[in-house]
């Protein structure tokens, strides 16, 4: 169960600096049980208290930020991304290498994060809630980073308990993908929820 940061709950500058290439190397390896690919060019990375505090902790260490305020303004920006229980919450990455190509894209992907979604079982499709923060589309184009939320129903929180399997996809017109969750990532998932 994923718990929003408090600032006890932090390391110190001091600490982190320690510390850090082993945290570092710990939270690269949860990652990957929390990713899920979609196509060549979408990617979904599932957030929780870990990768939350690993991203908190490198934005103190870059600006270096030591007094509470400035700890608390970090912590209110990034606790609302940790999954509360009931959803699972994901930045959802649009990635082309090549910057023309990706300004084109990016383009034709306009509303895409509207089109992502999750499935448990025969439950259906969960669209995603994207950038609850701000709107992330301009002119007509998408932005390369989403902030996504899928807000379950108890009886797809049973389910995925139950073992059901999860798929992820998206169903845009200029790009459409589907997996299905195996099952390091799929257990991962399951320990977001109540």
């Amino acid at each position: 169960m994923n718990m929003p940061l408090k600032r006890e709950t932090l390391f110190s500058l001091e600490q982190y600096s320690r510390i850090r290439p082993e945290f570092r190397m710990t939270v690269i390896e949860h990652k990957e049980s929390r990713r899920v690919g979609l196509g060549e060019h979408a990617t979904l990375h599932f957030e929780d208290s870990l990768t939350m505090q690993y991203q908190v902790q490198e934005m103190l260490r870059l600006e270096r930020i030591f007094d509470a305020g400035g700890i608390e303004q970090e912590l209110e920006v990034y606790n609302p991304l940790i999954p509360d229980g009931t959803n699972w919450k994901a930045t959802f990455m649009i990635e082309y290498e090549d910057p023309e190509e990706r300004r084109q894209e990016l383009l034709r992907l306009a509303g895409i994060e509207k089109k992502v979604w999750m499935e448990i079982g025969e439950y259906g499709r969960v669209y995603a809630i994207a950038n609850e923060d701000m709107d992330r589309e301009t002119e007509g184009k998408t932005s390369a980073v989403h902030f996504l939320r899928f807000e379950l129903t108890p009886g797809m929180i049973n389910a995925v308990k139950q073992g059901a399997a999860i798929s992820a996809g998206i169903d845009h017109p200029h790009y459409q993908a589907q997996t299905v969750l195996q099952k390091e990532v799929r257990d991962s998932l399951e320990d977001d929820l109540d």
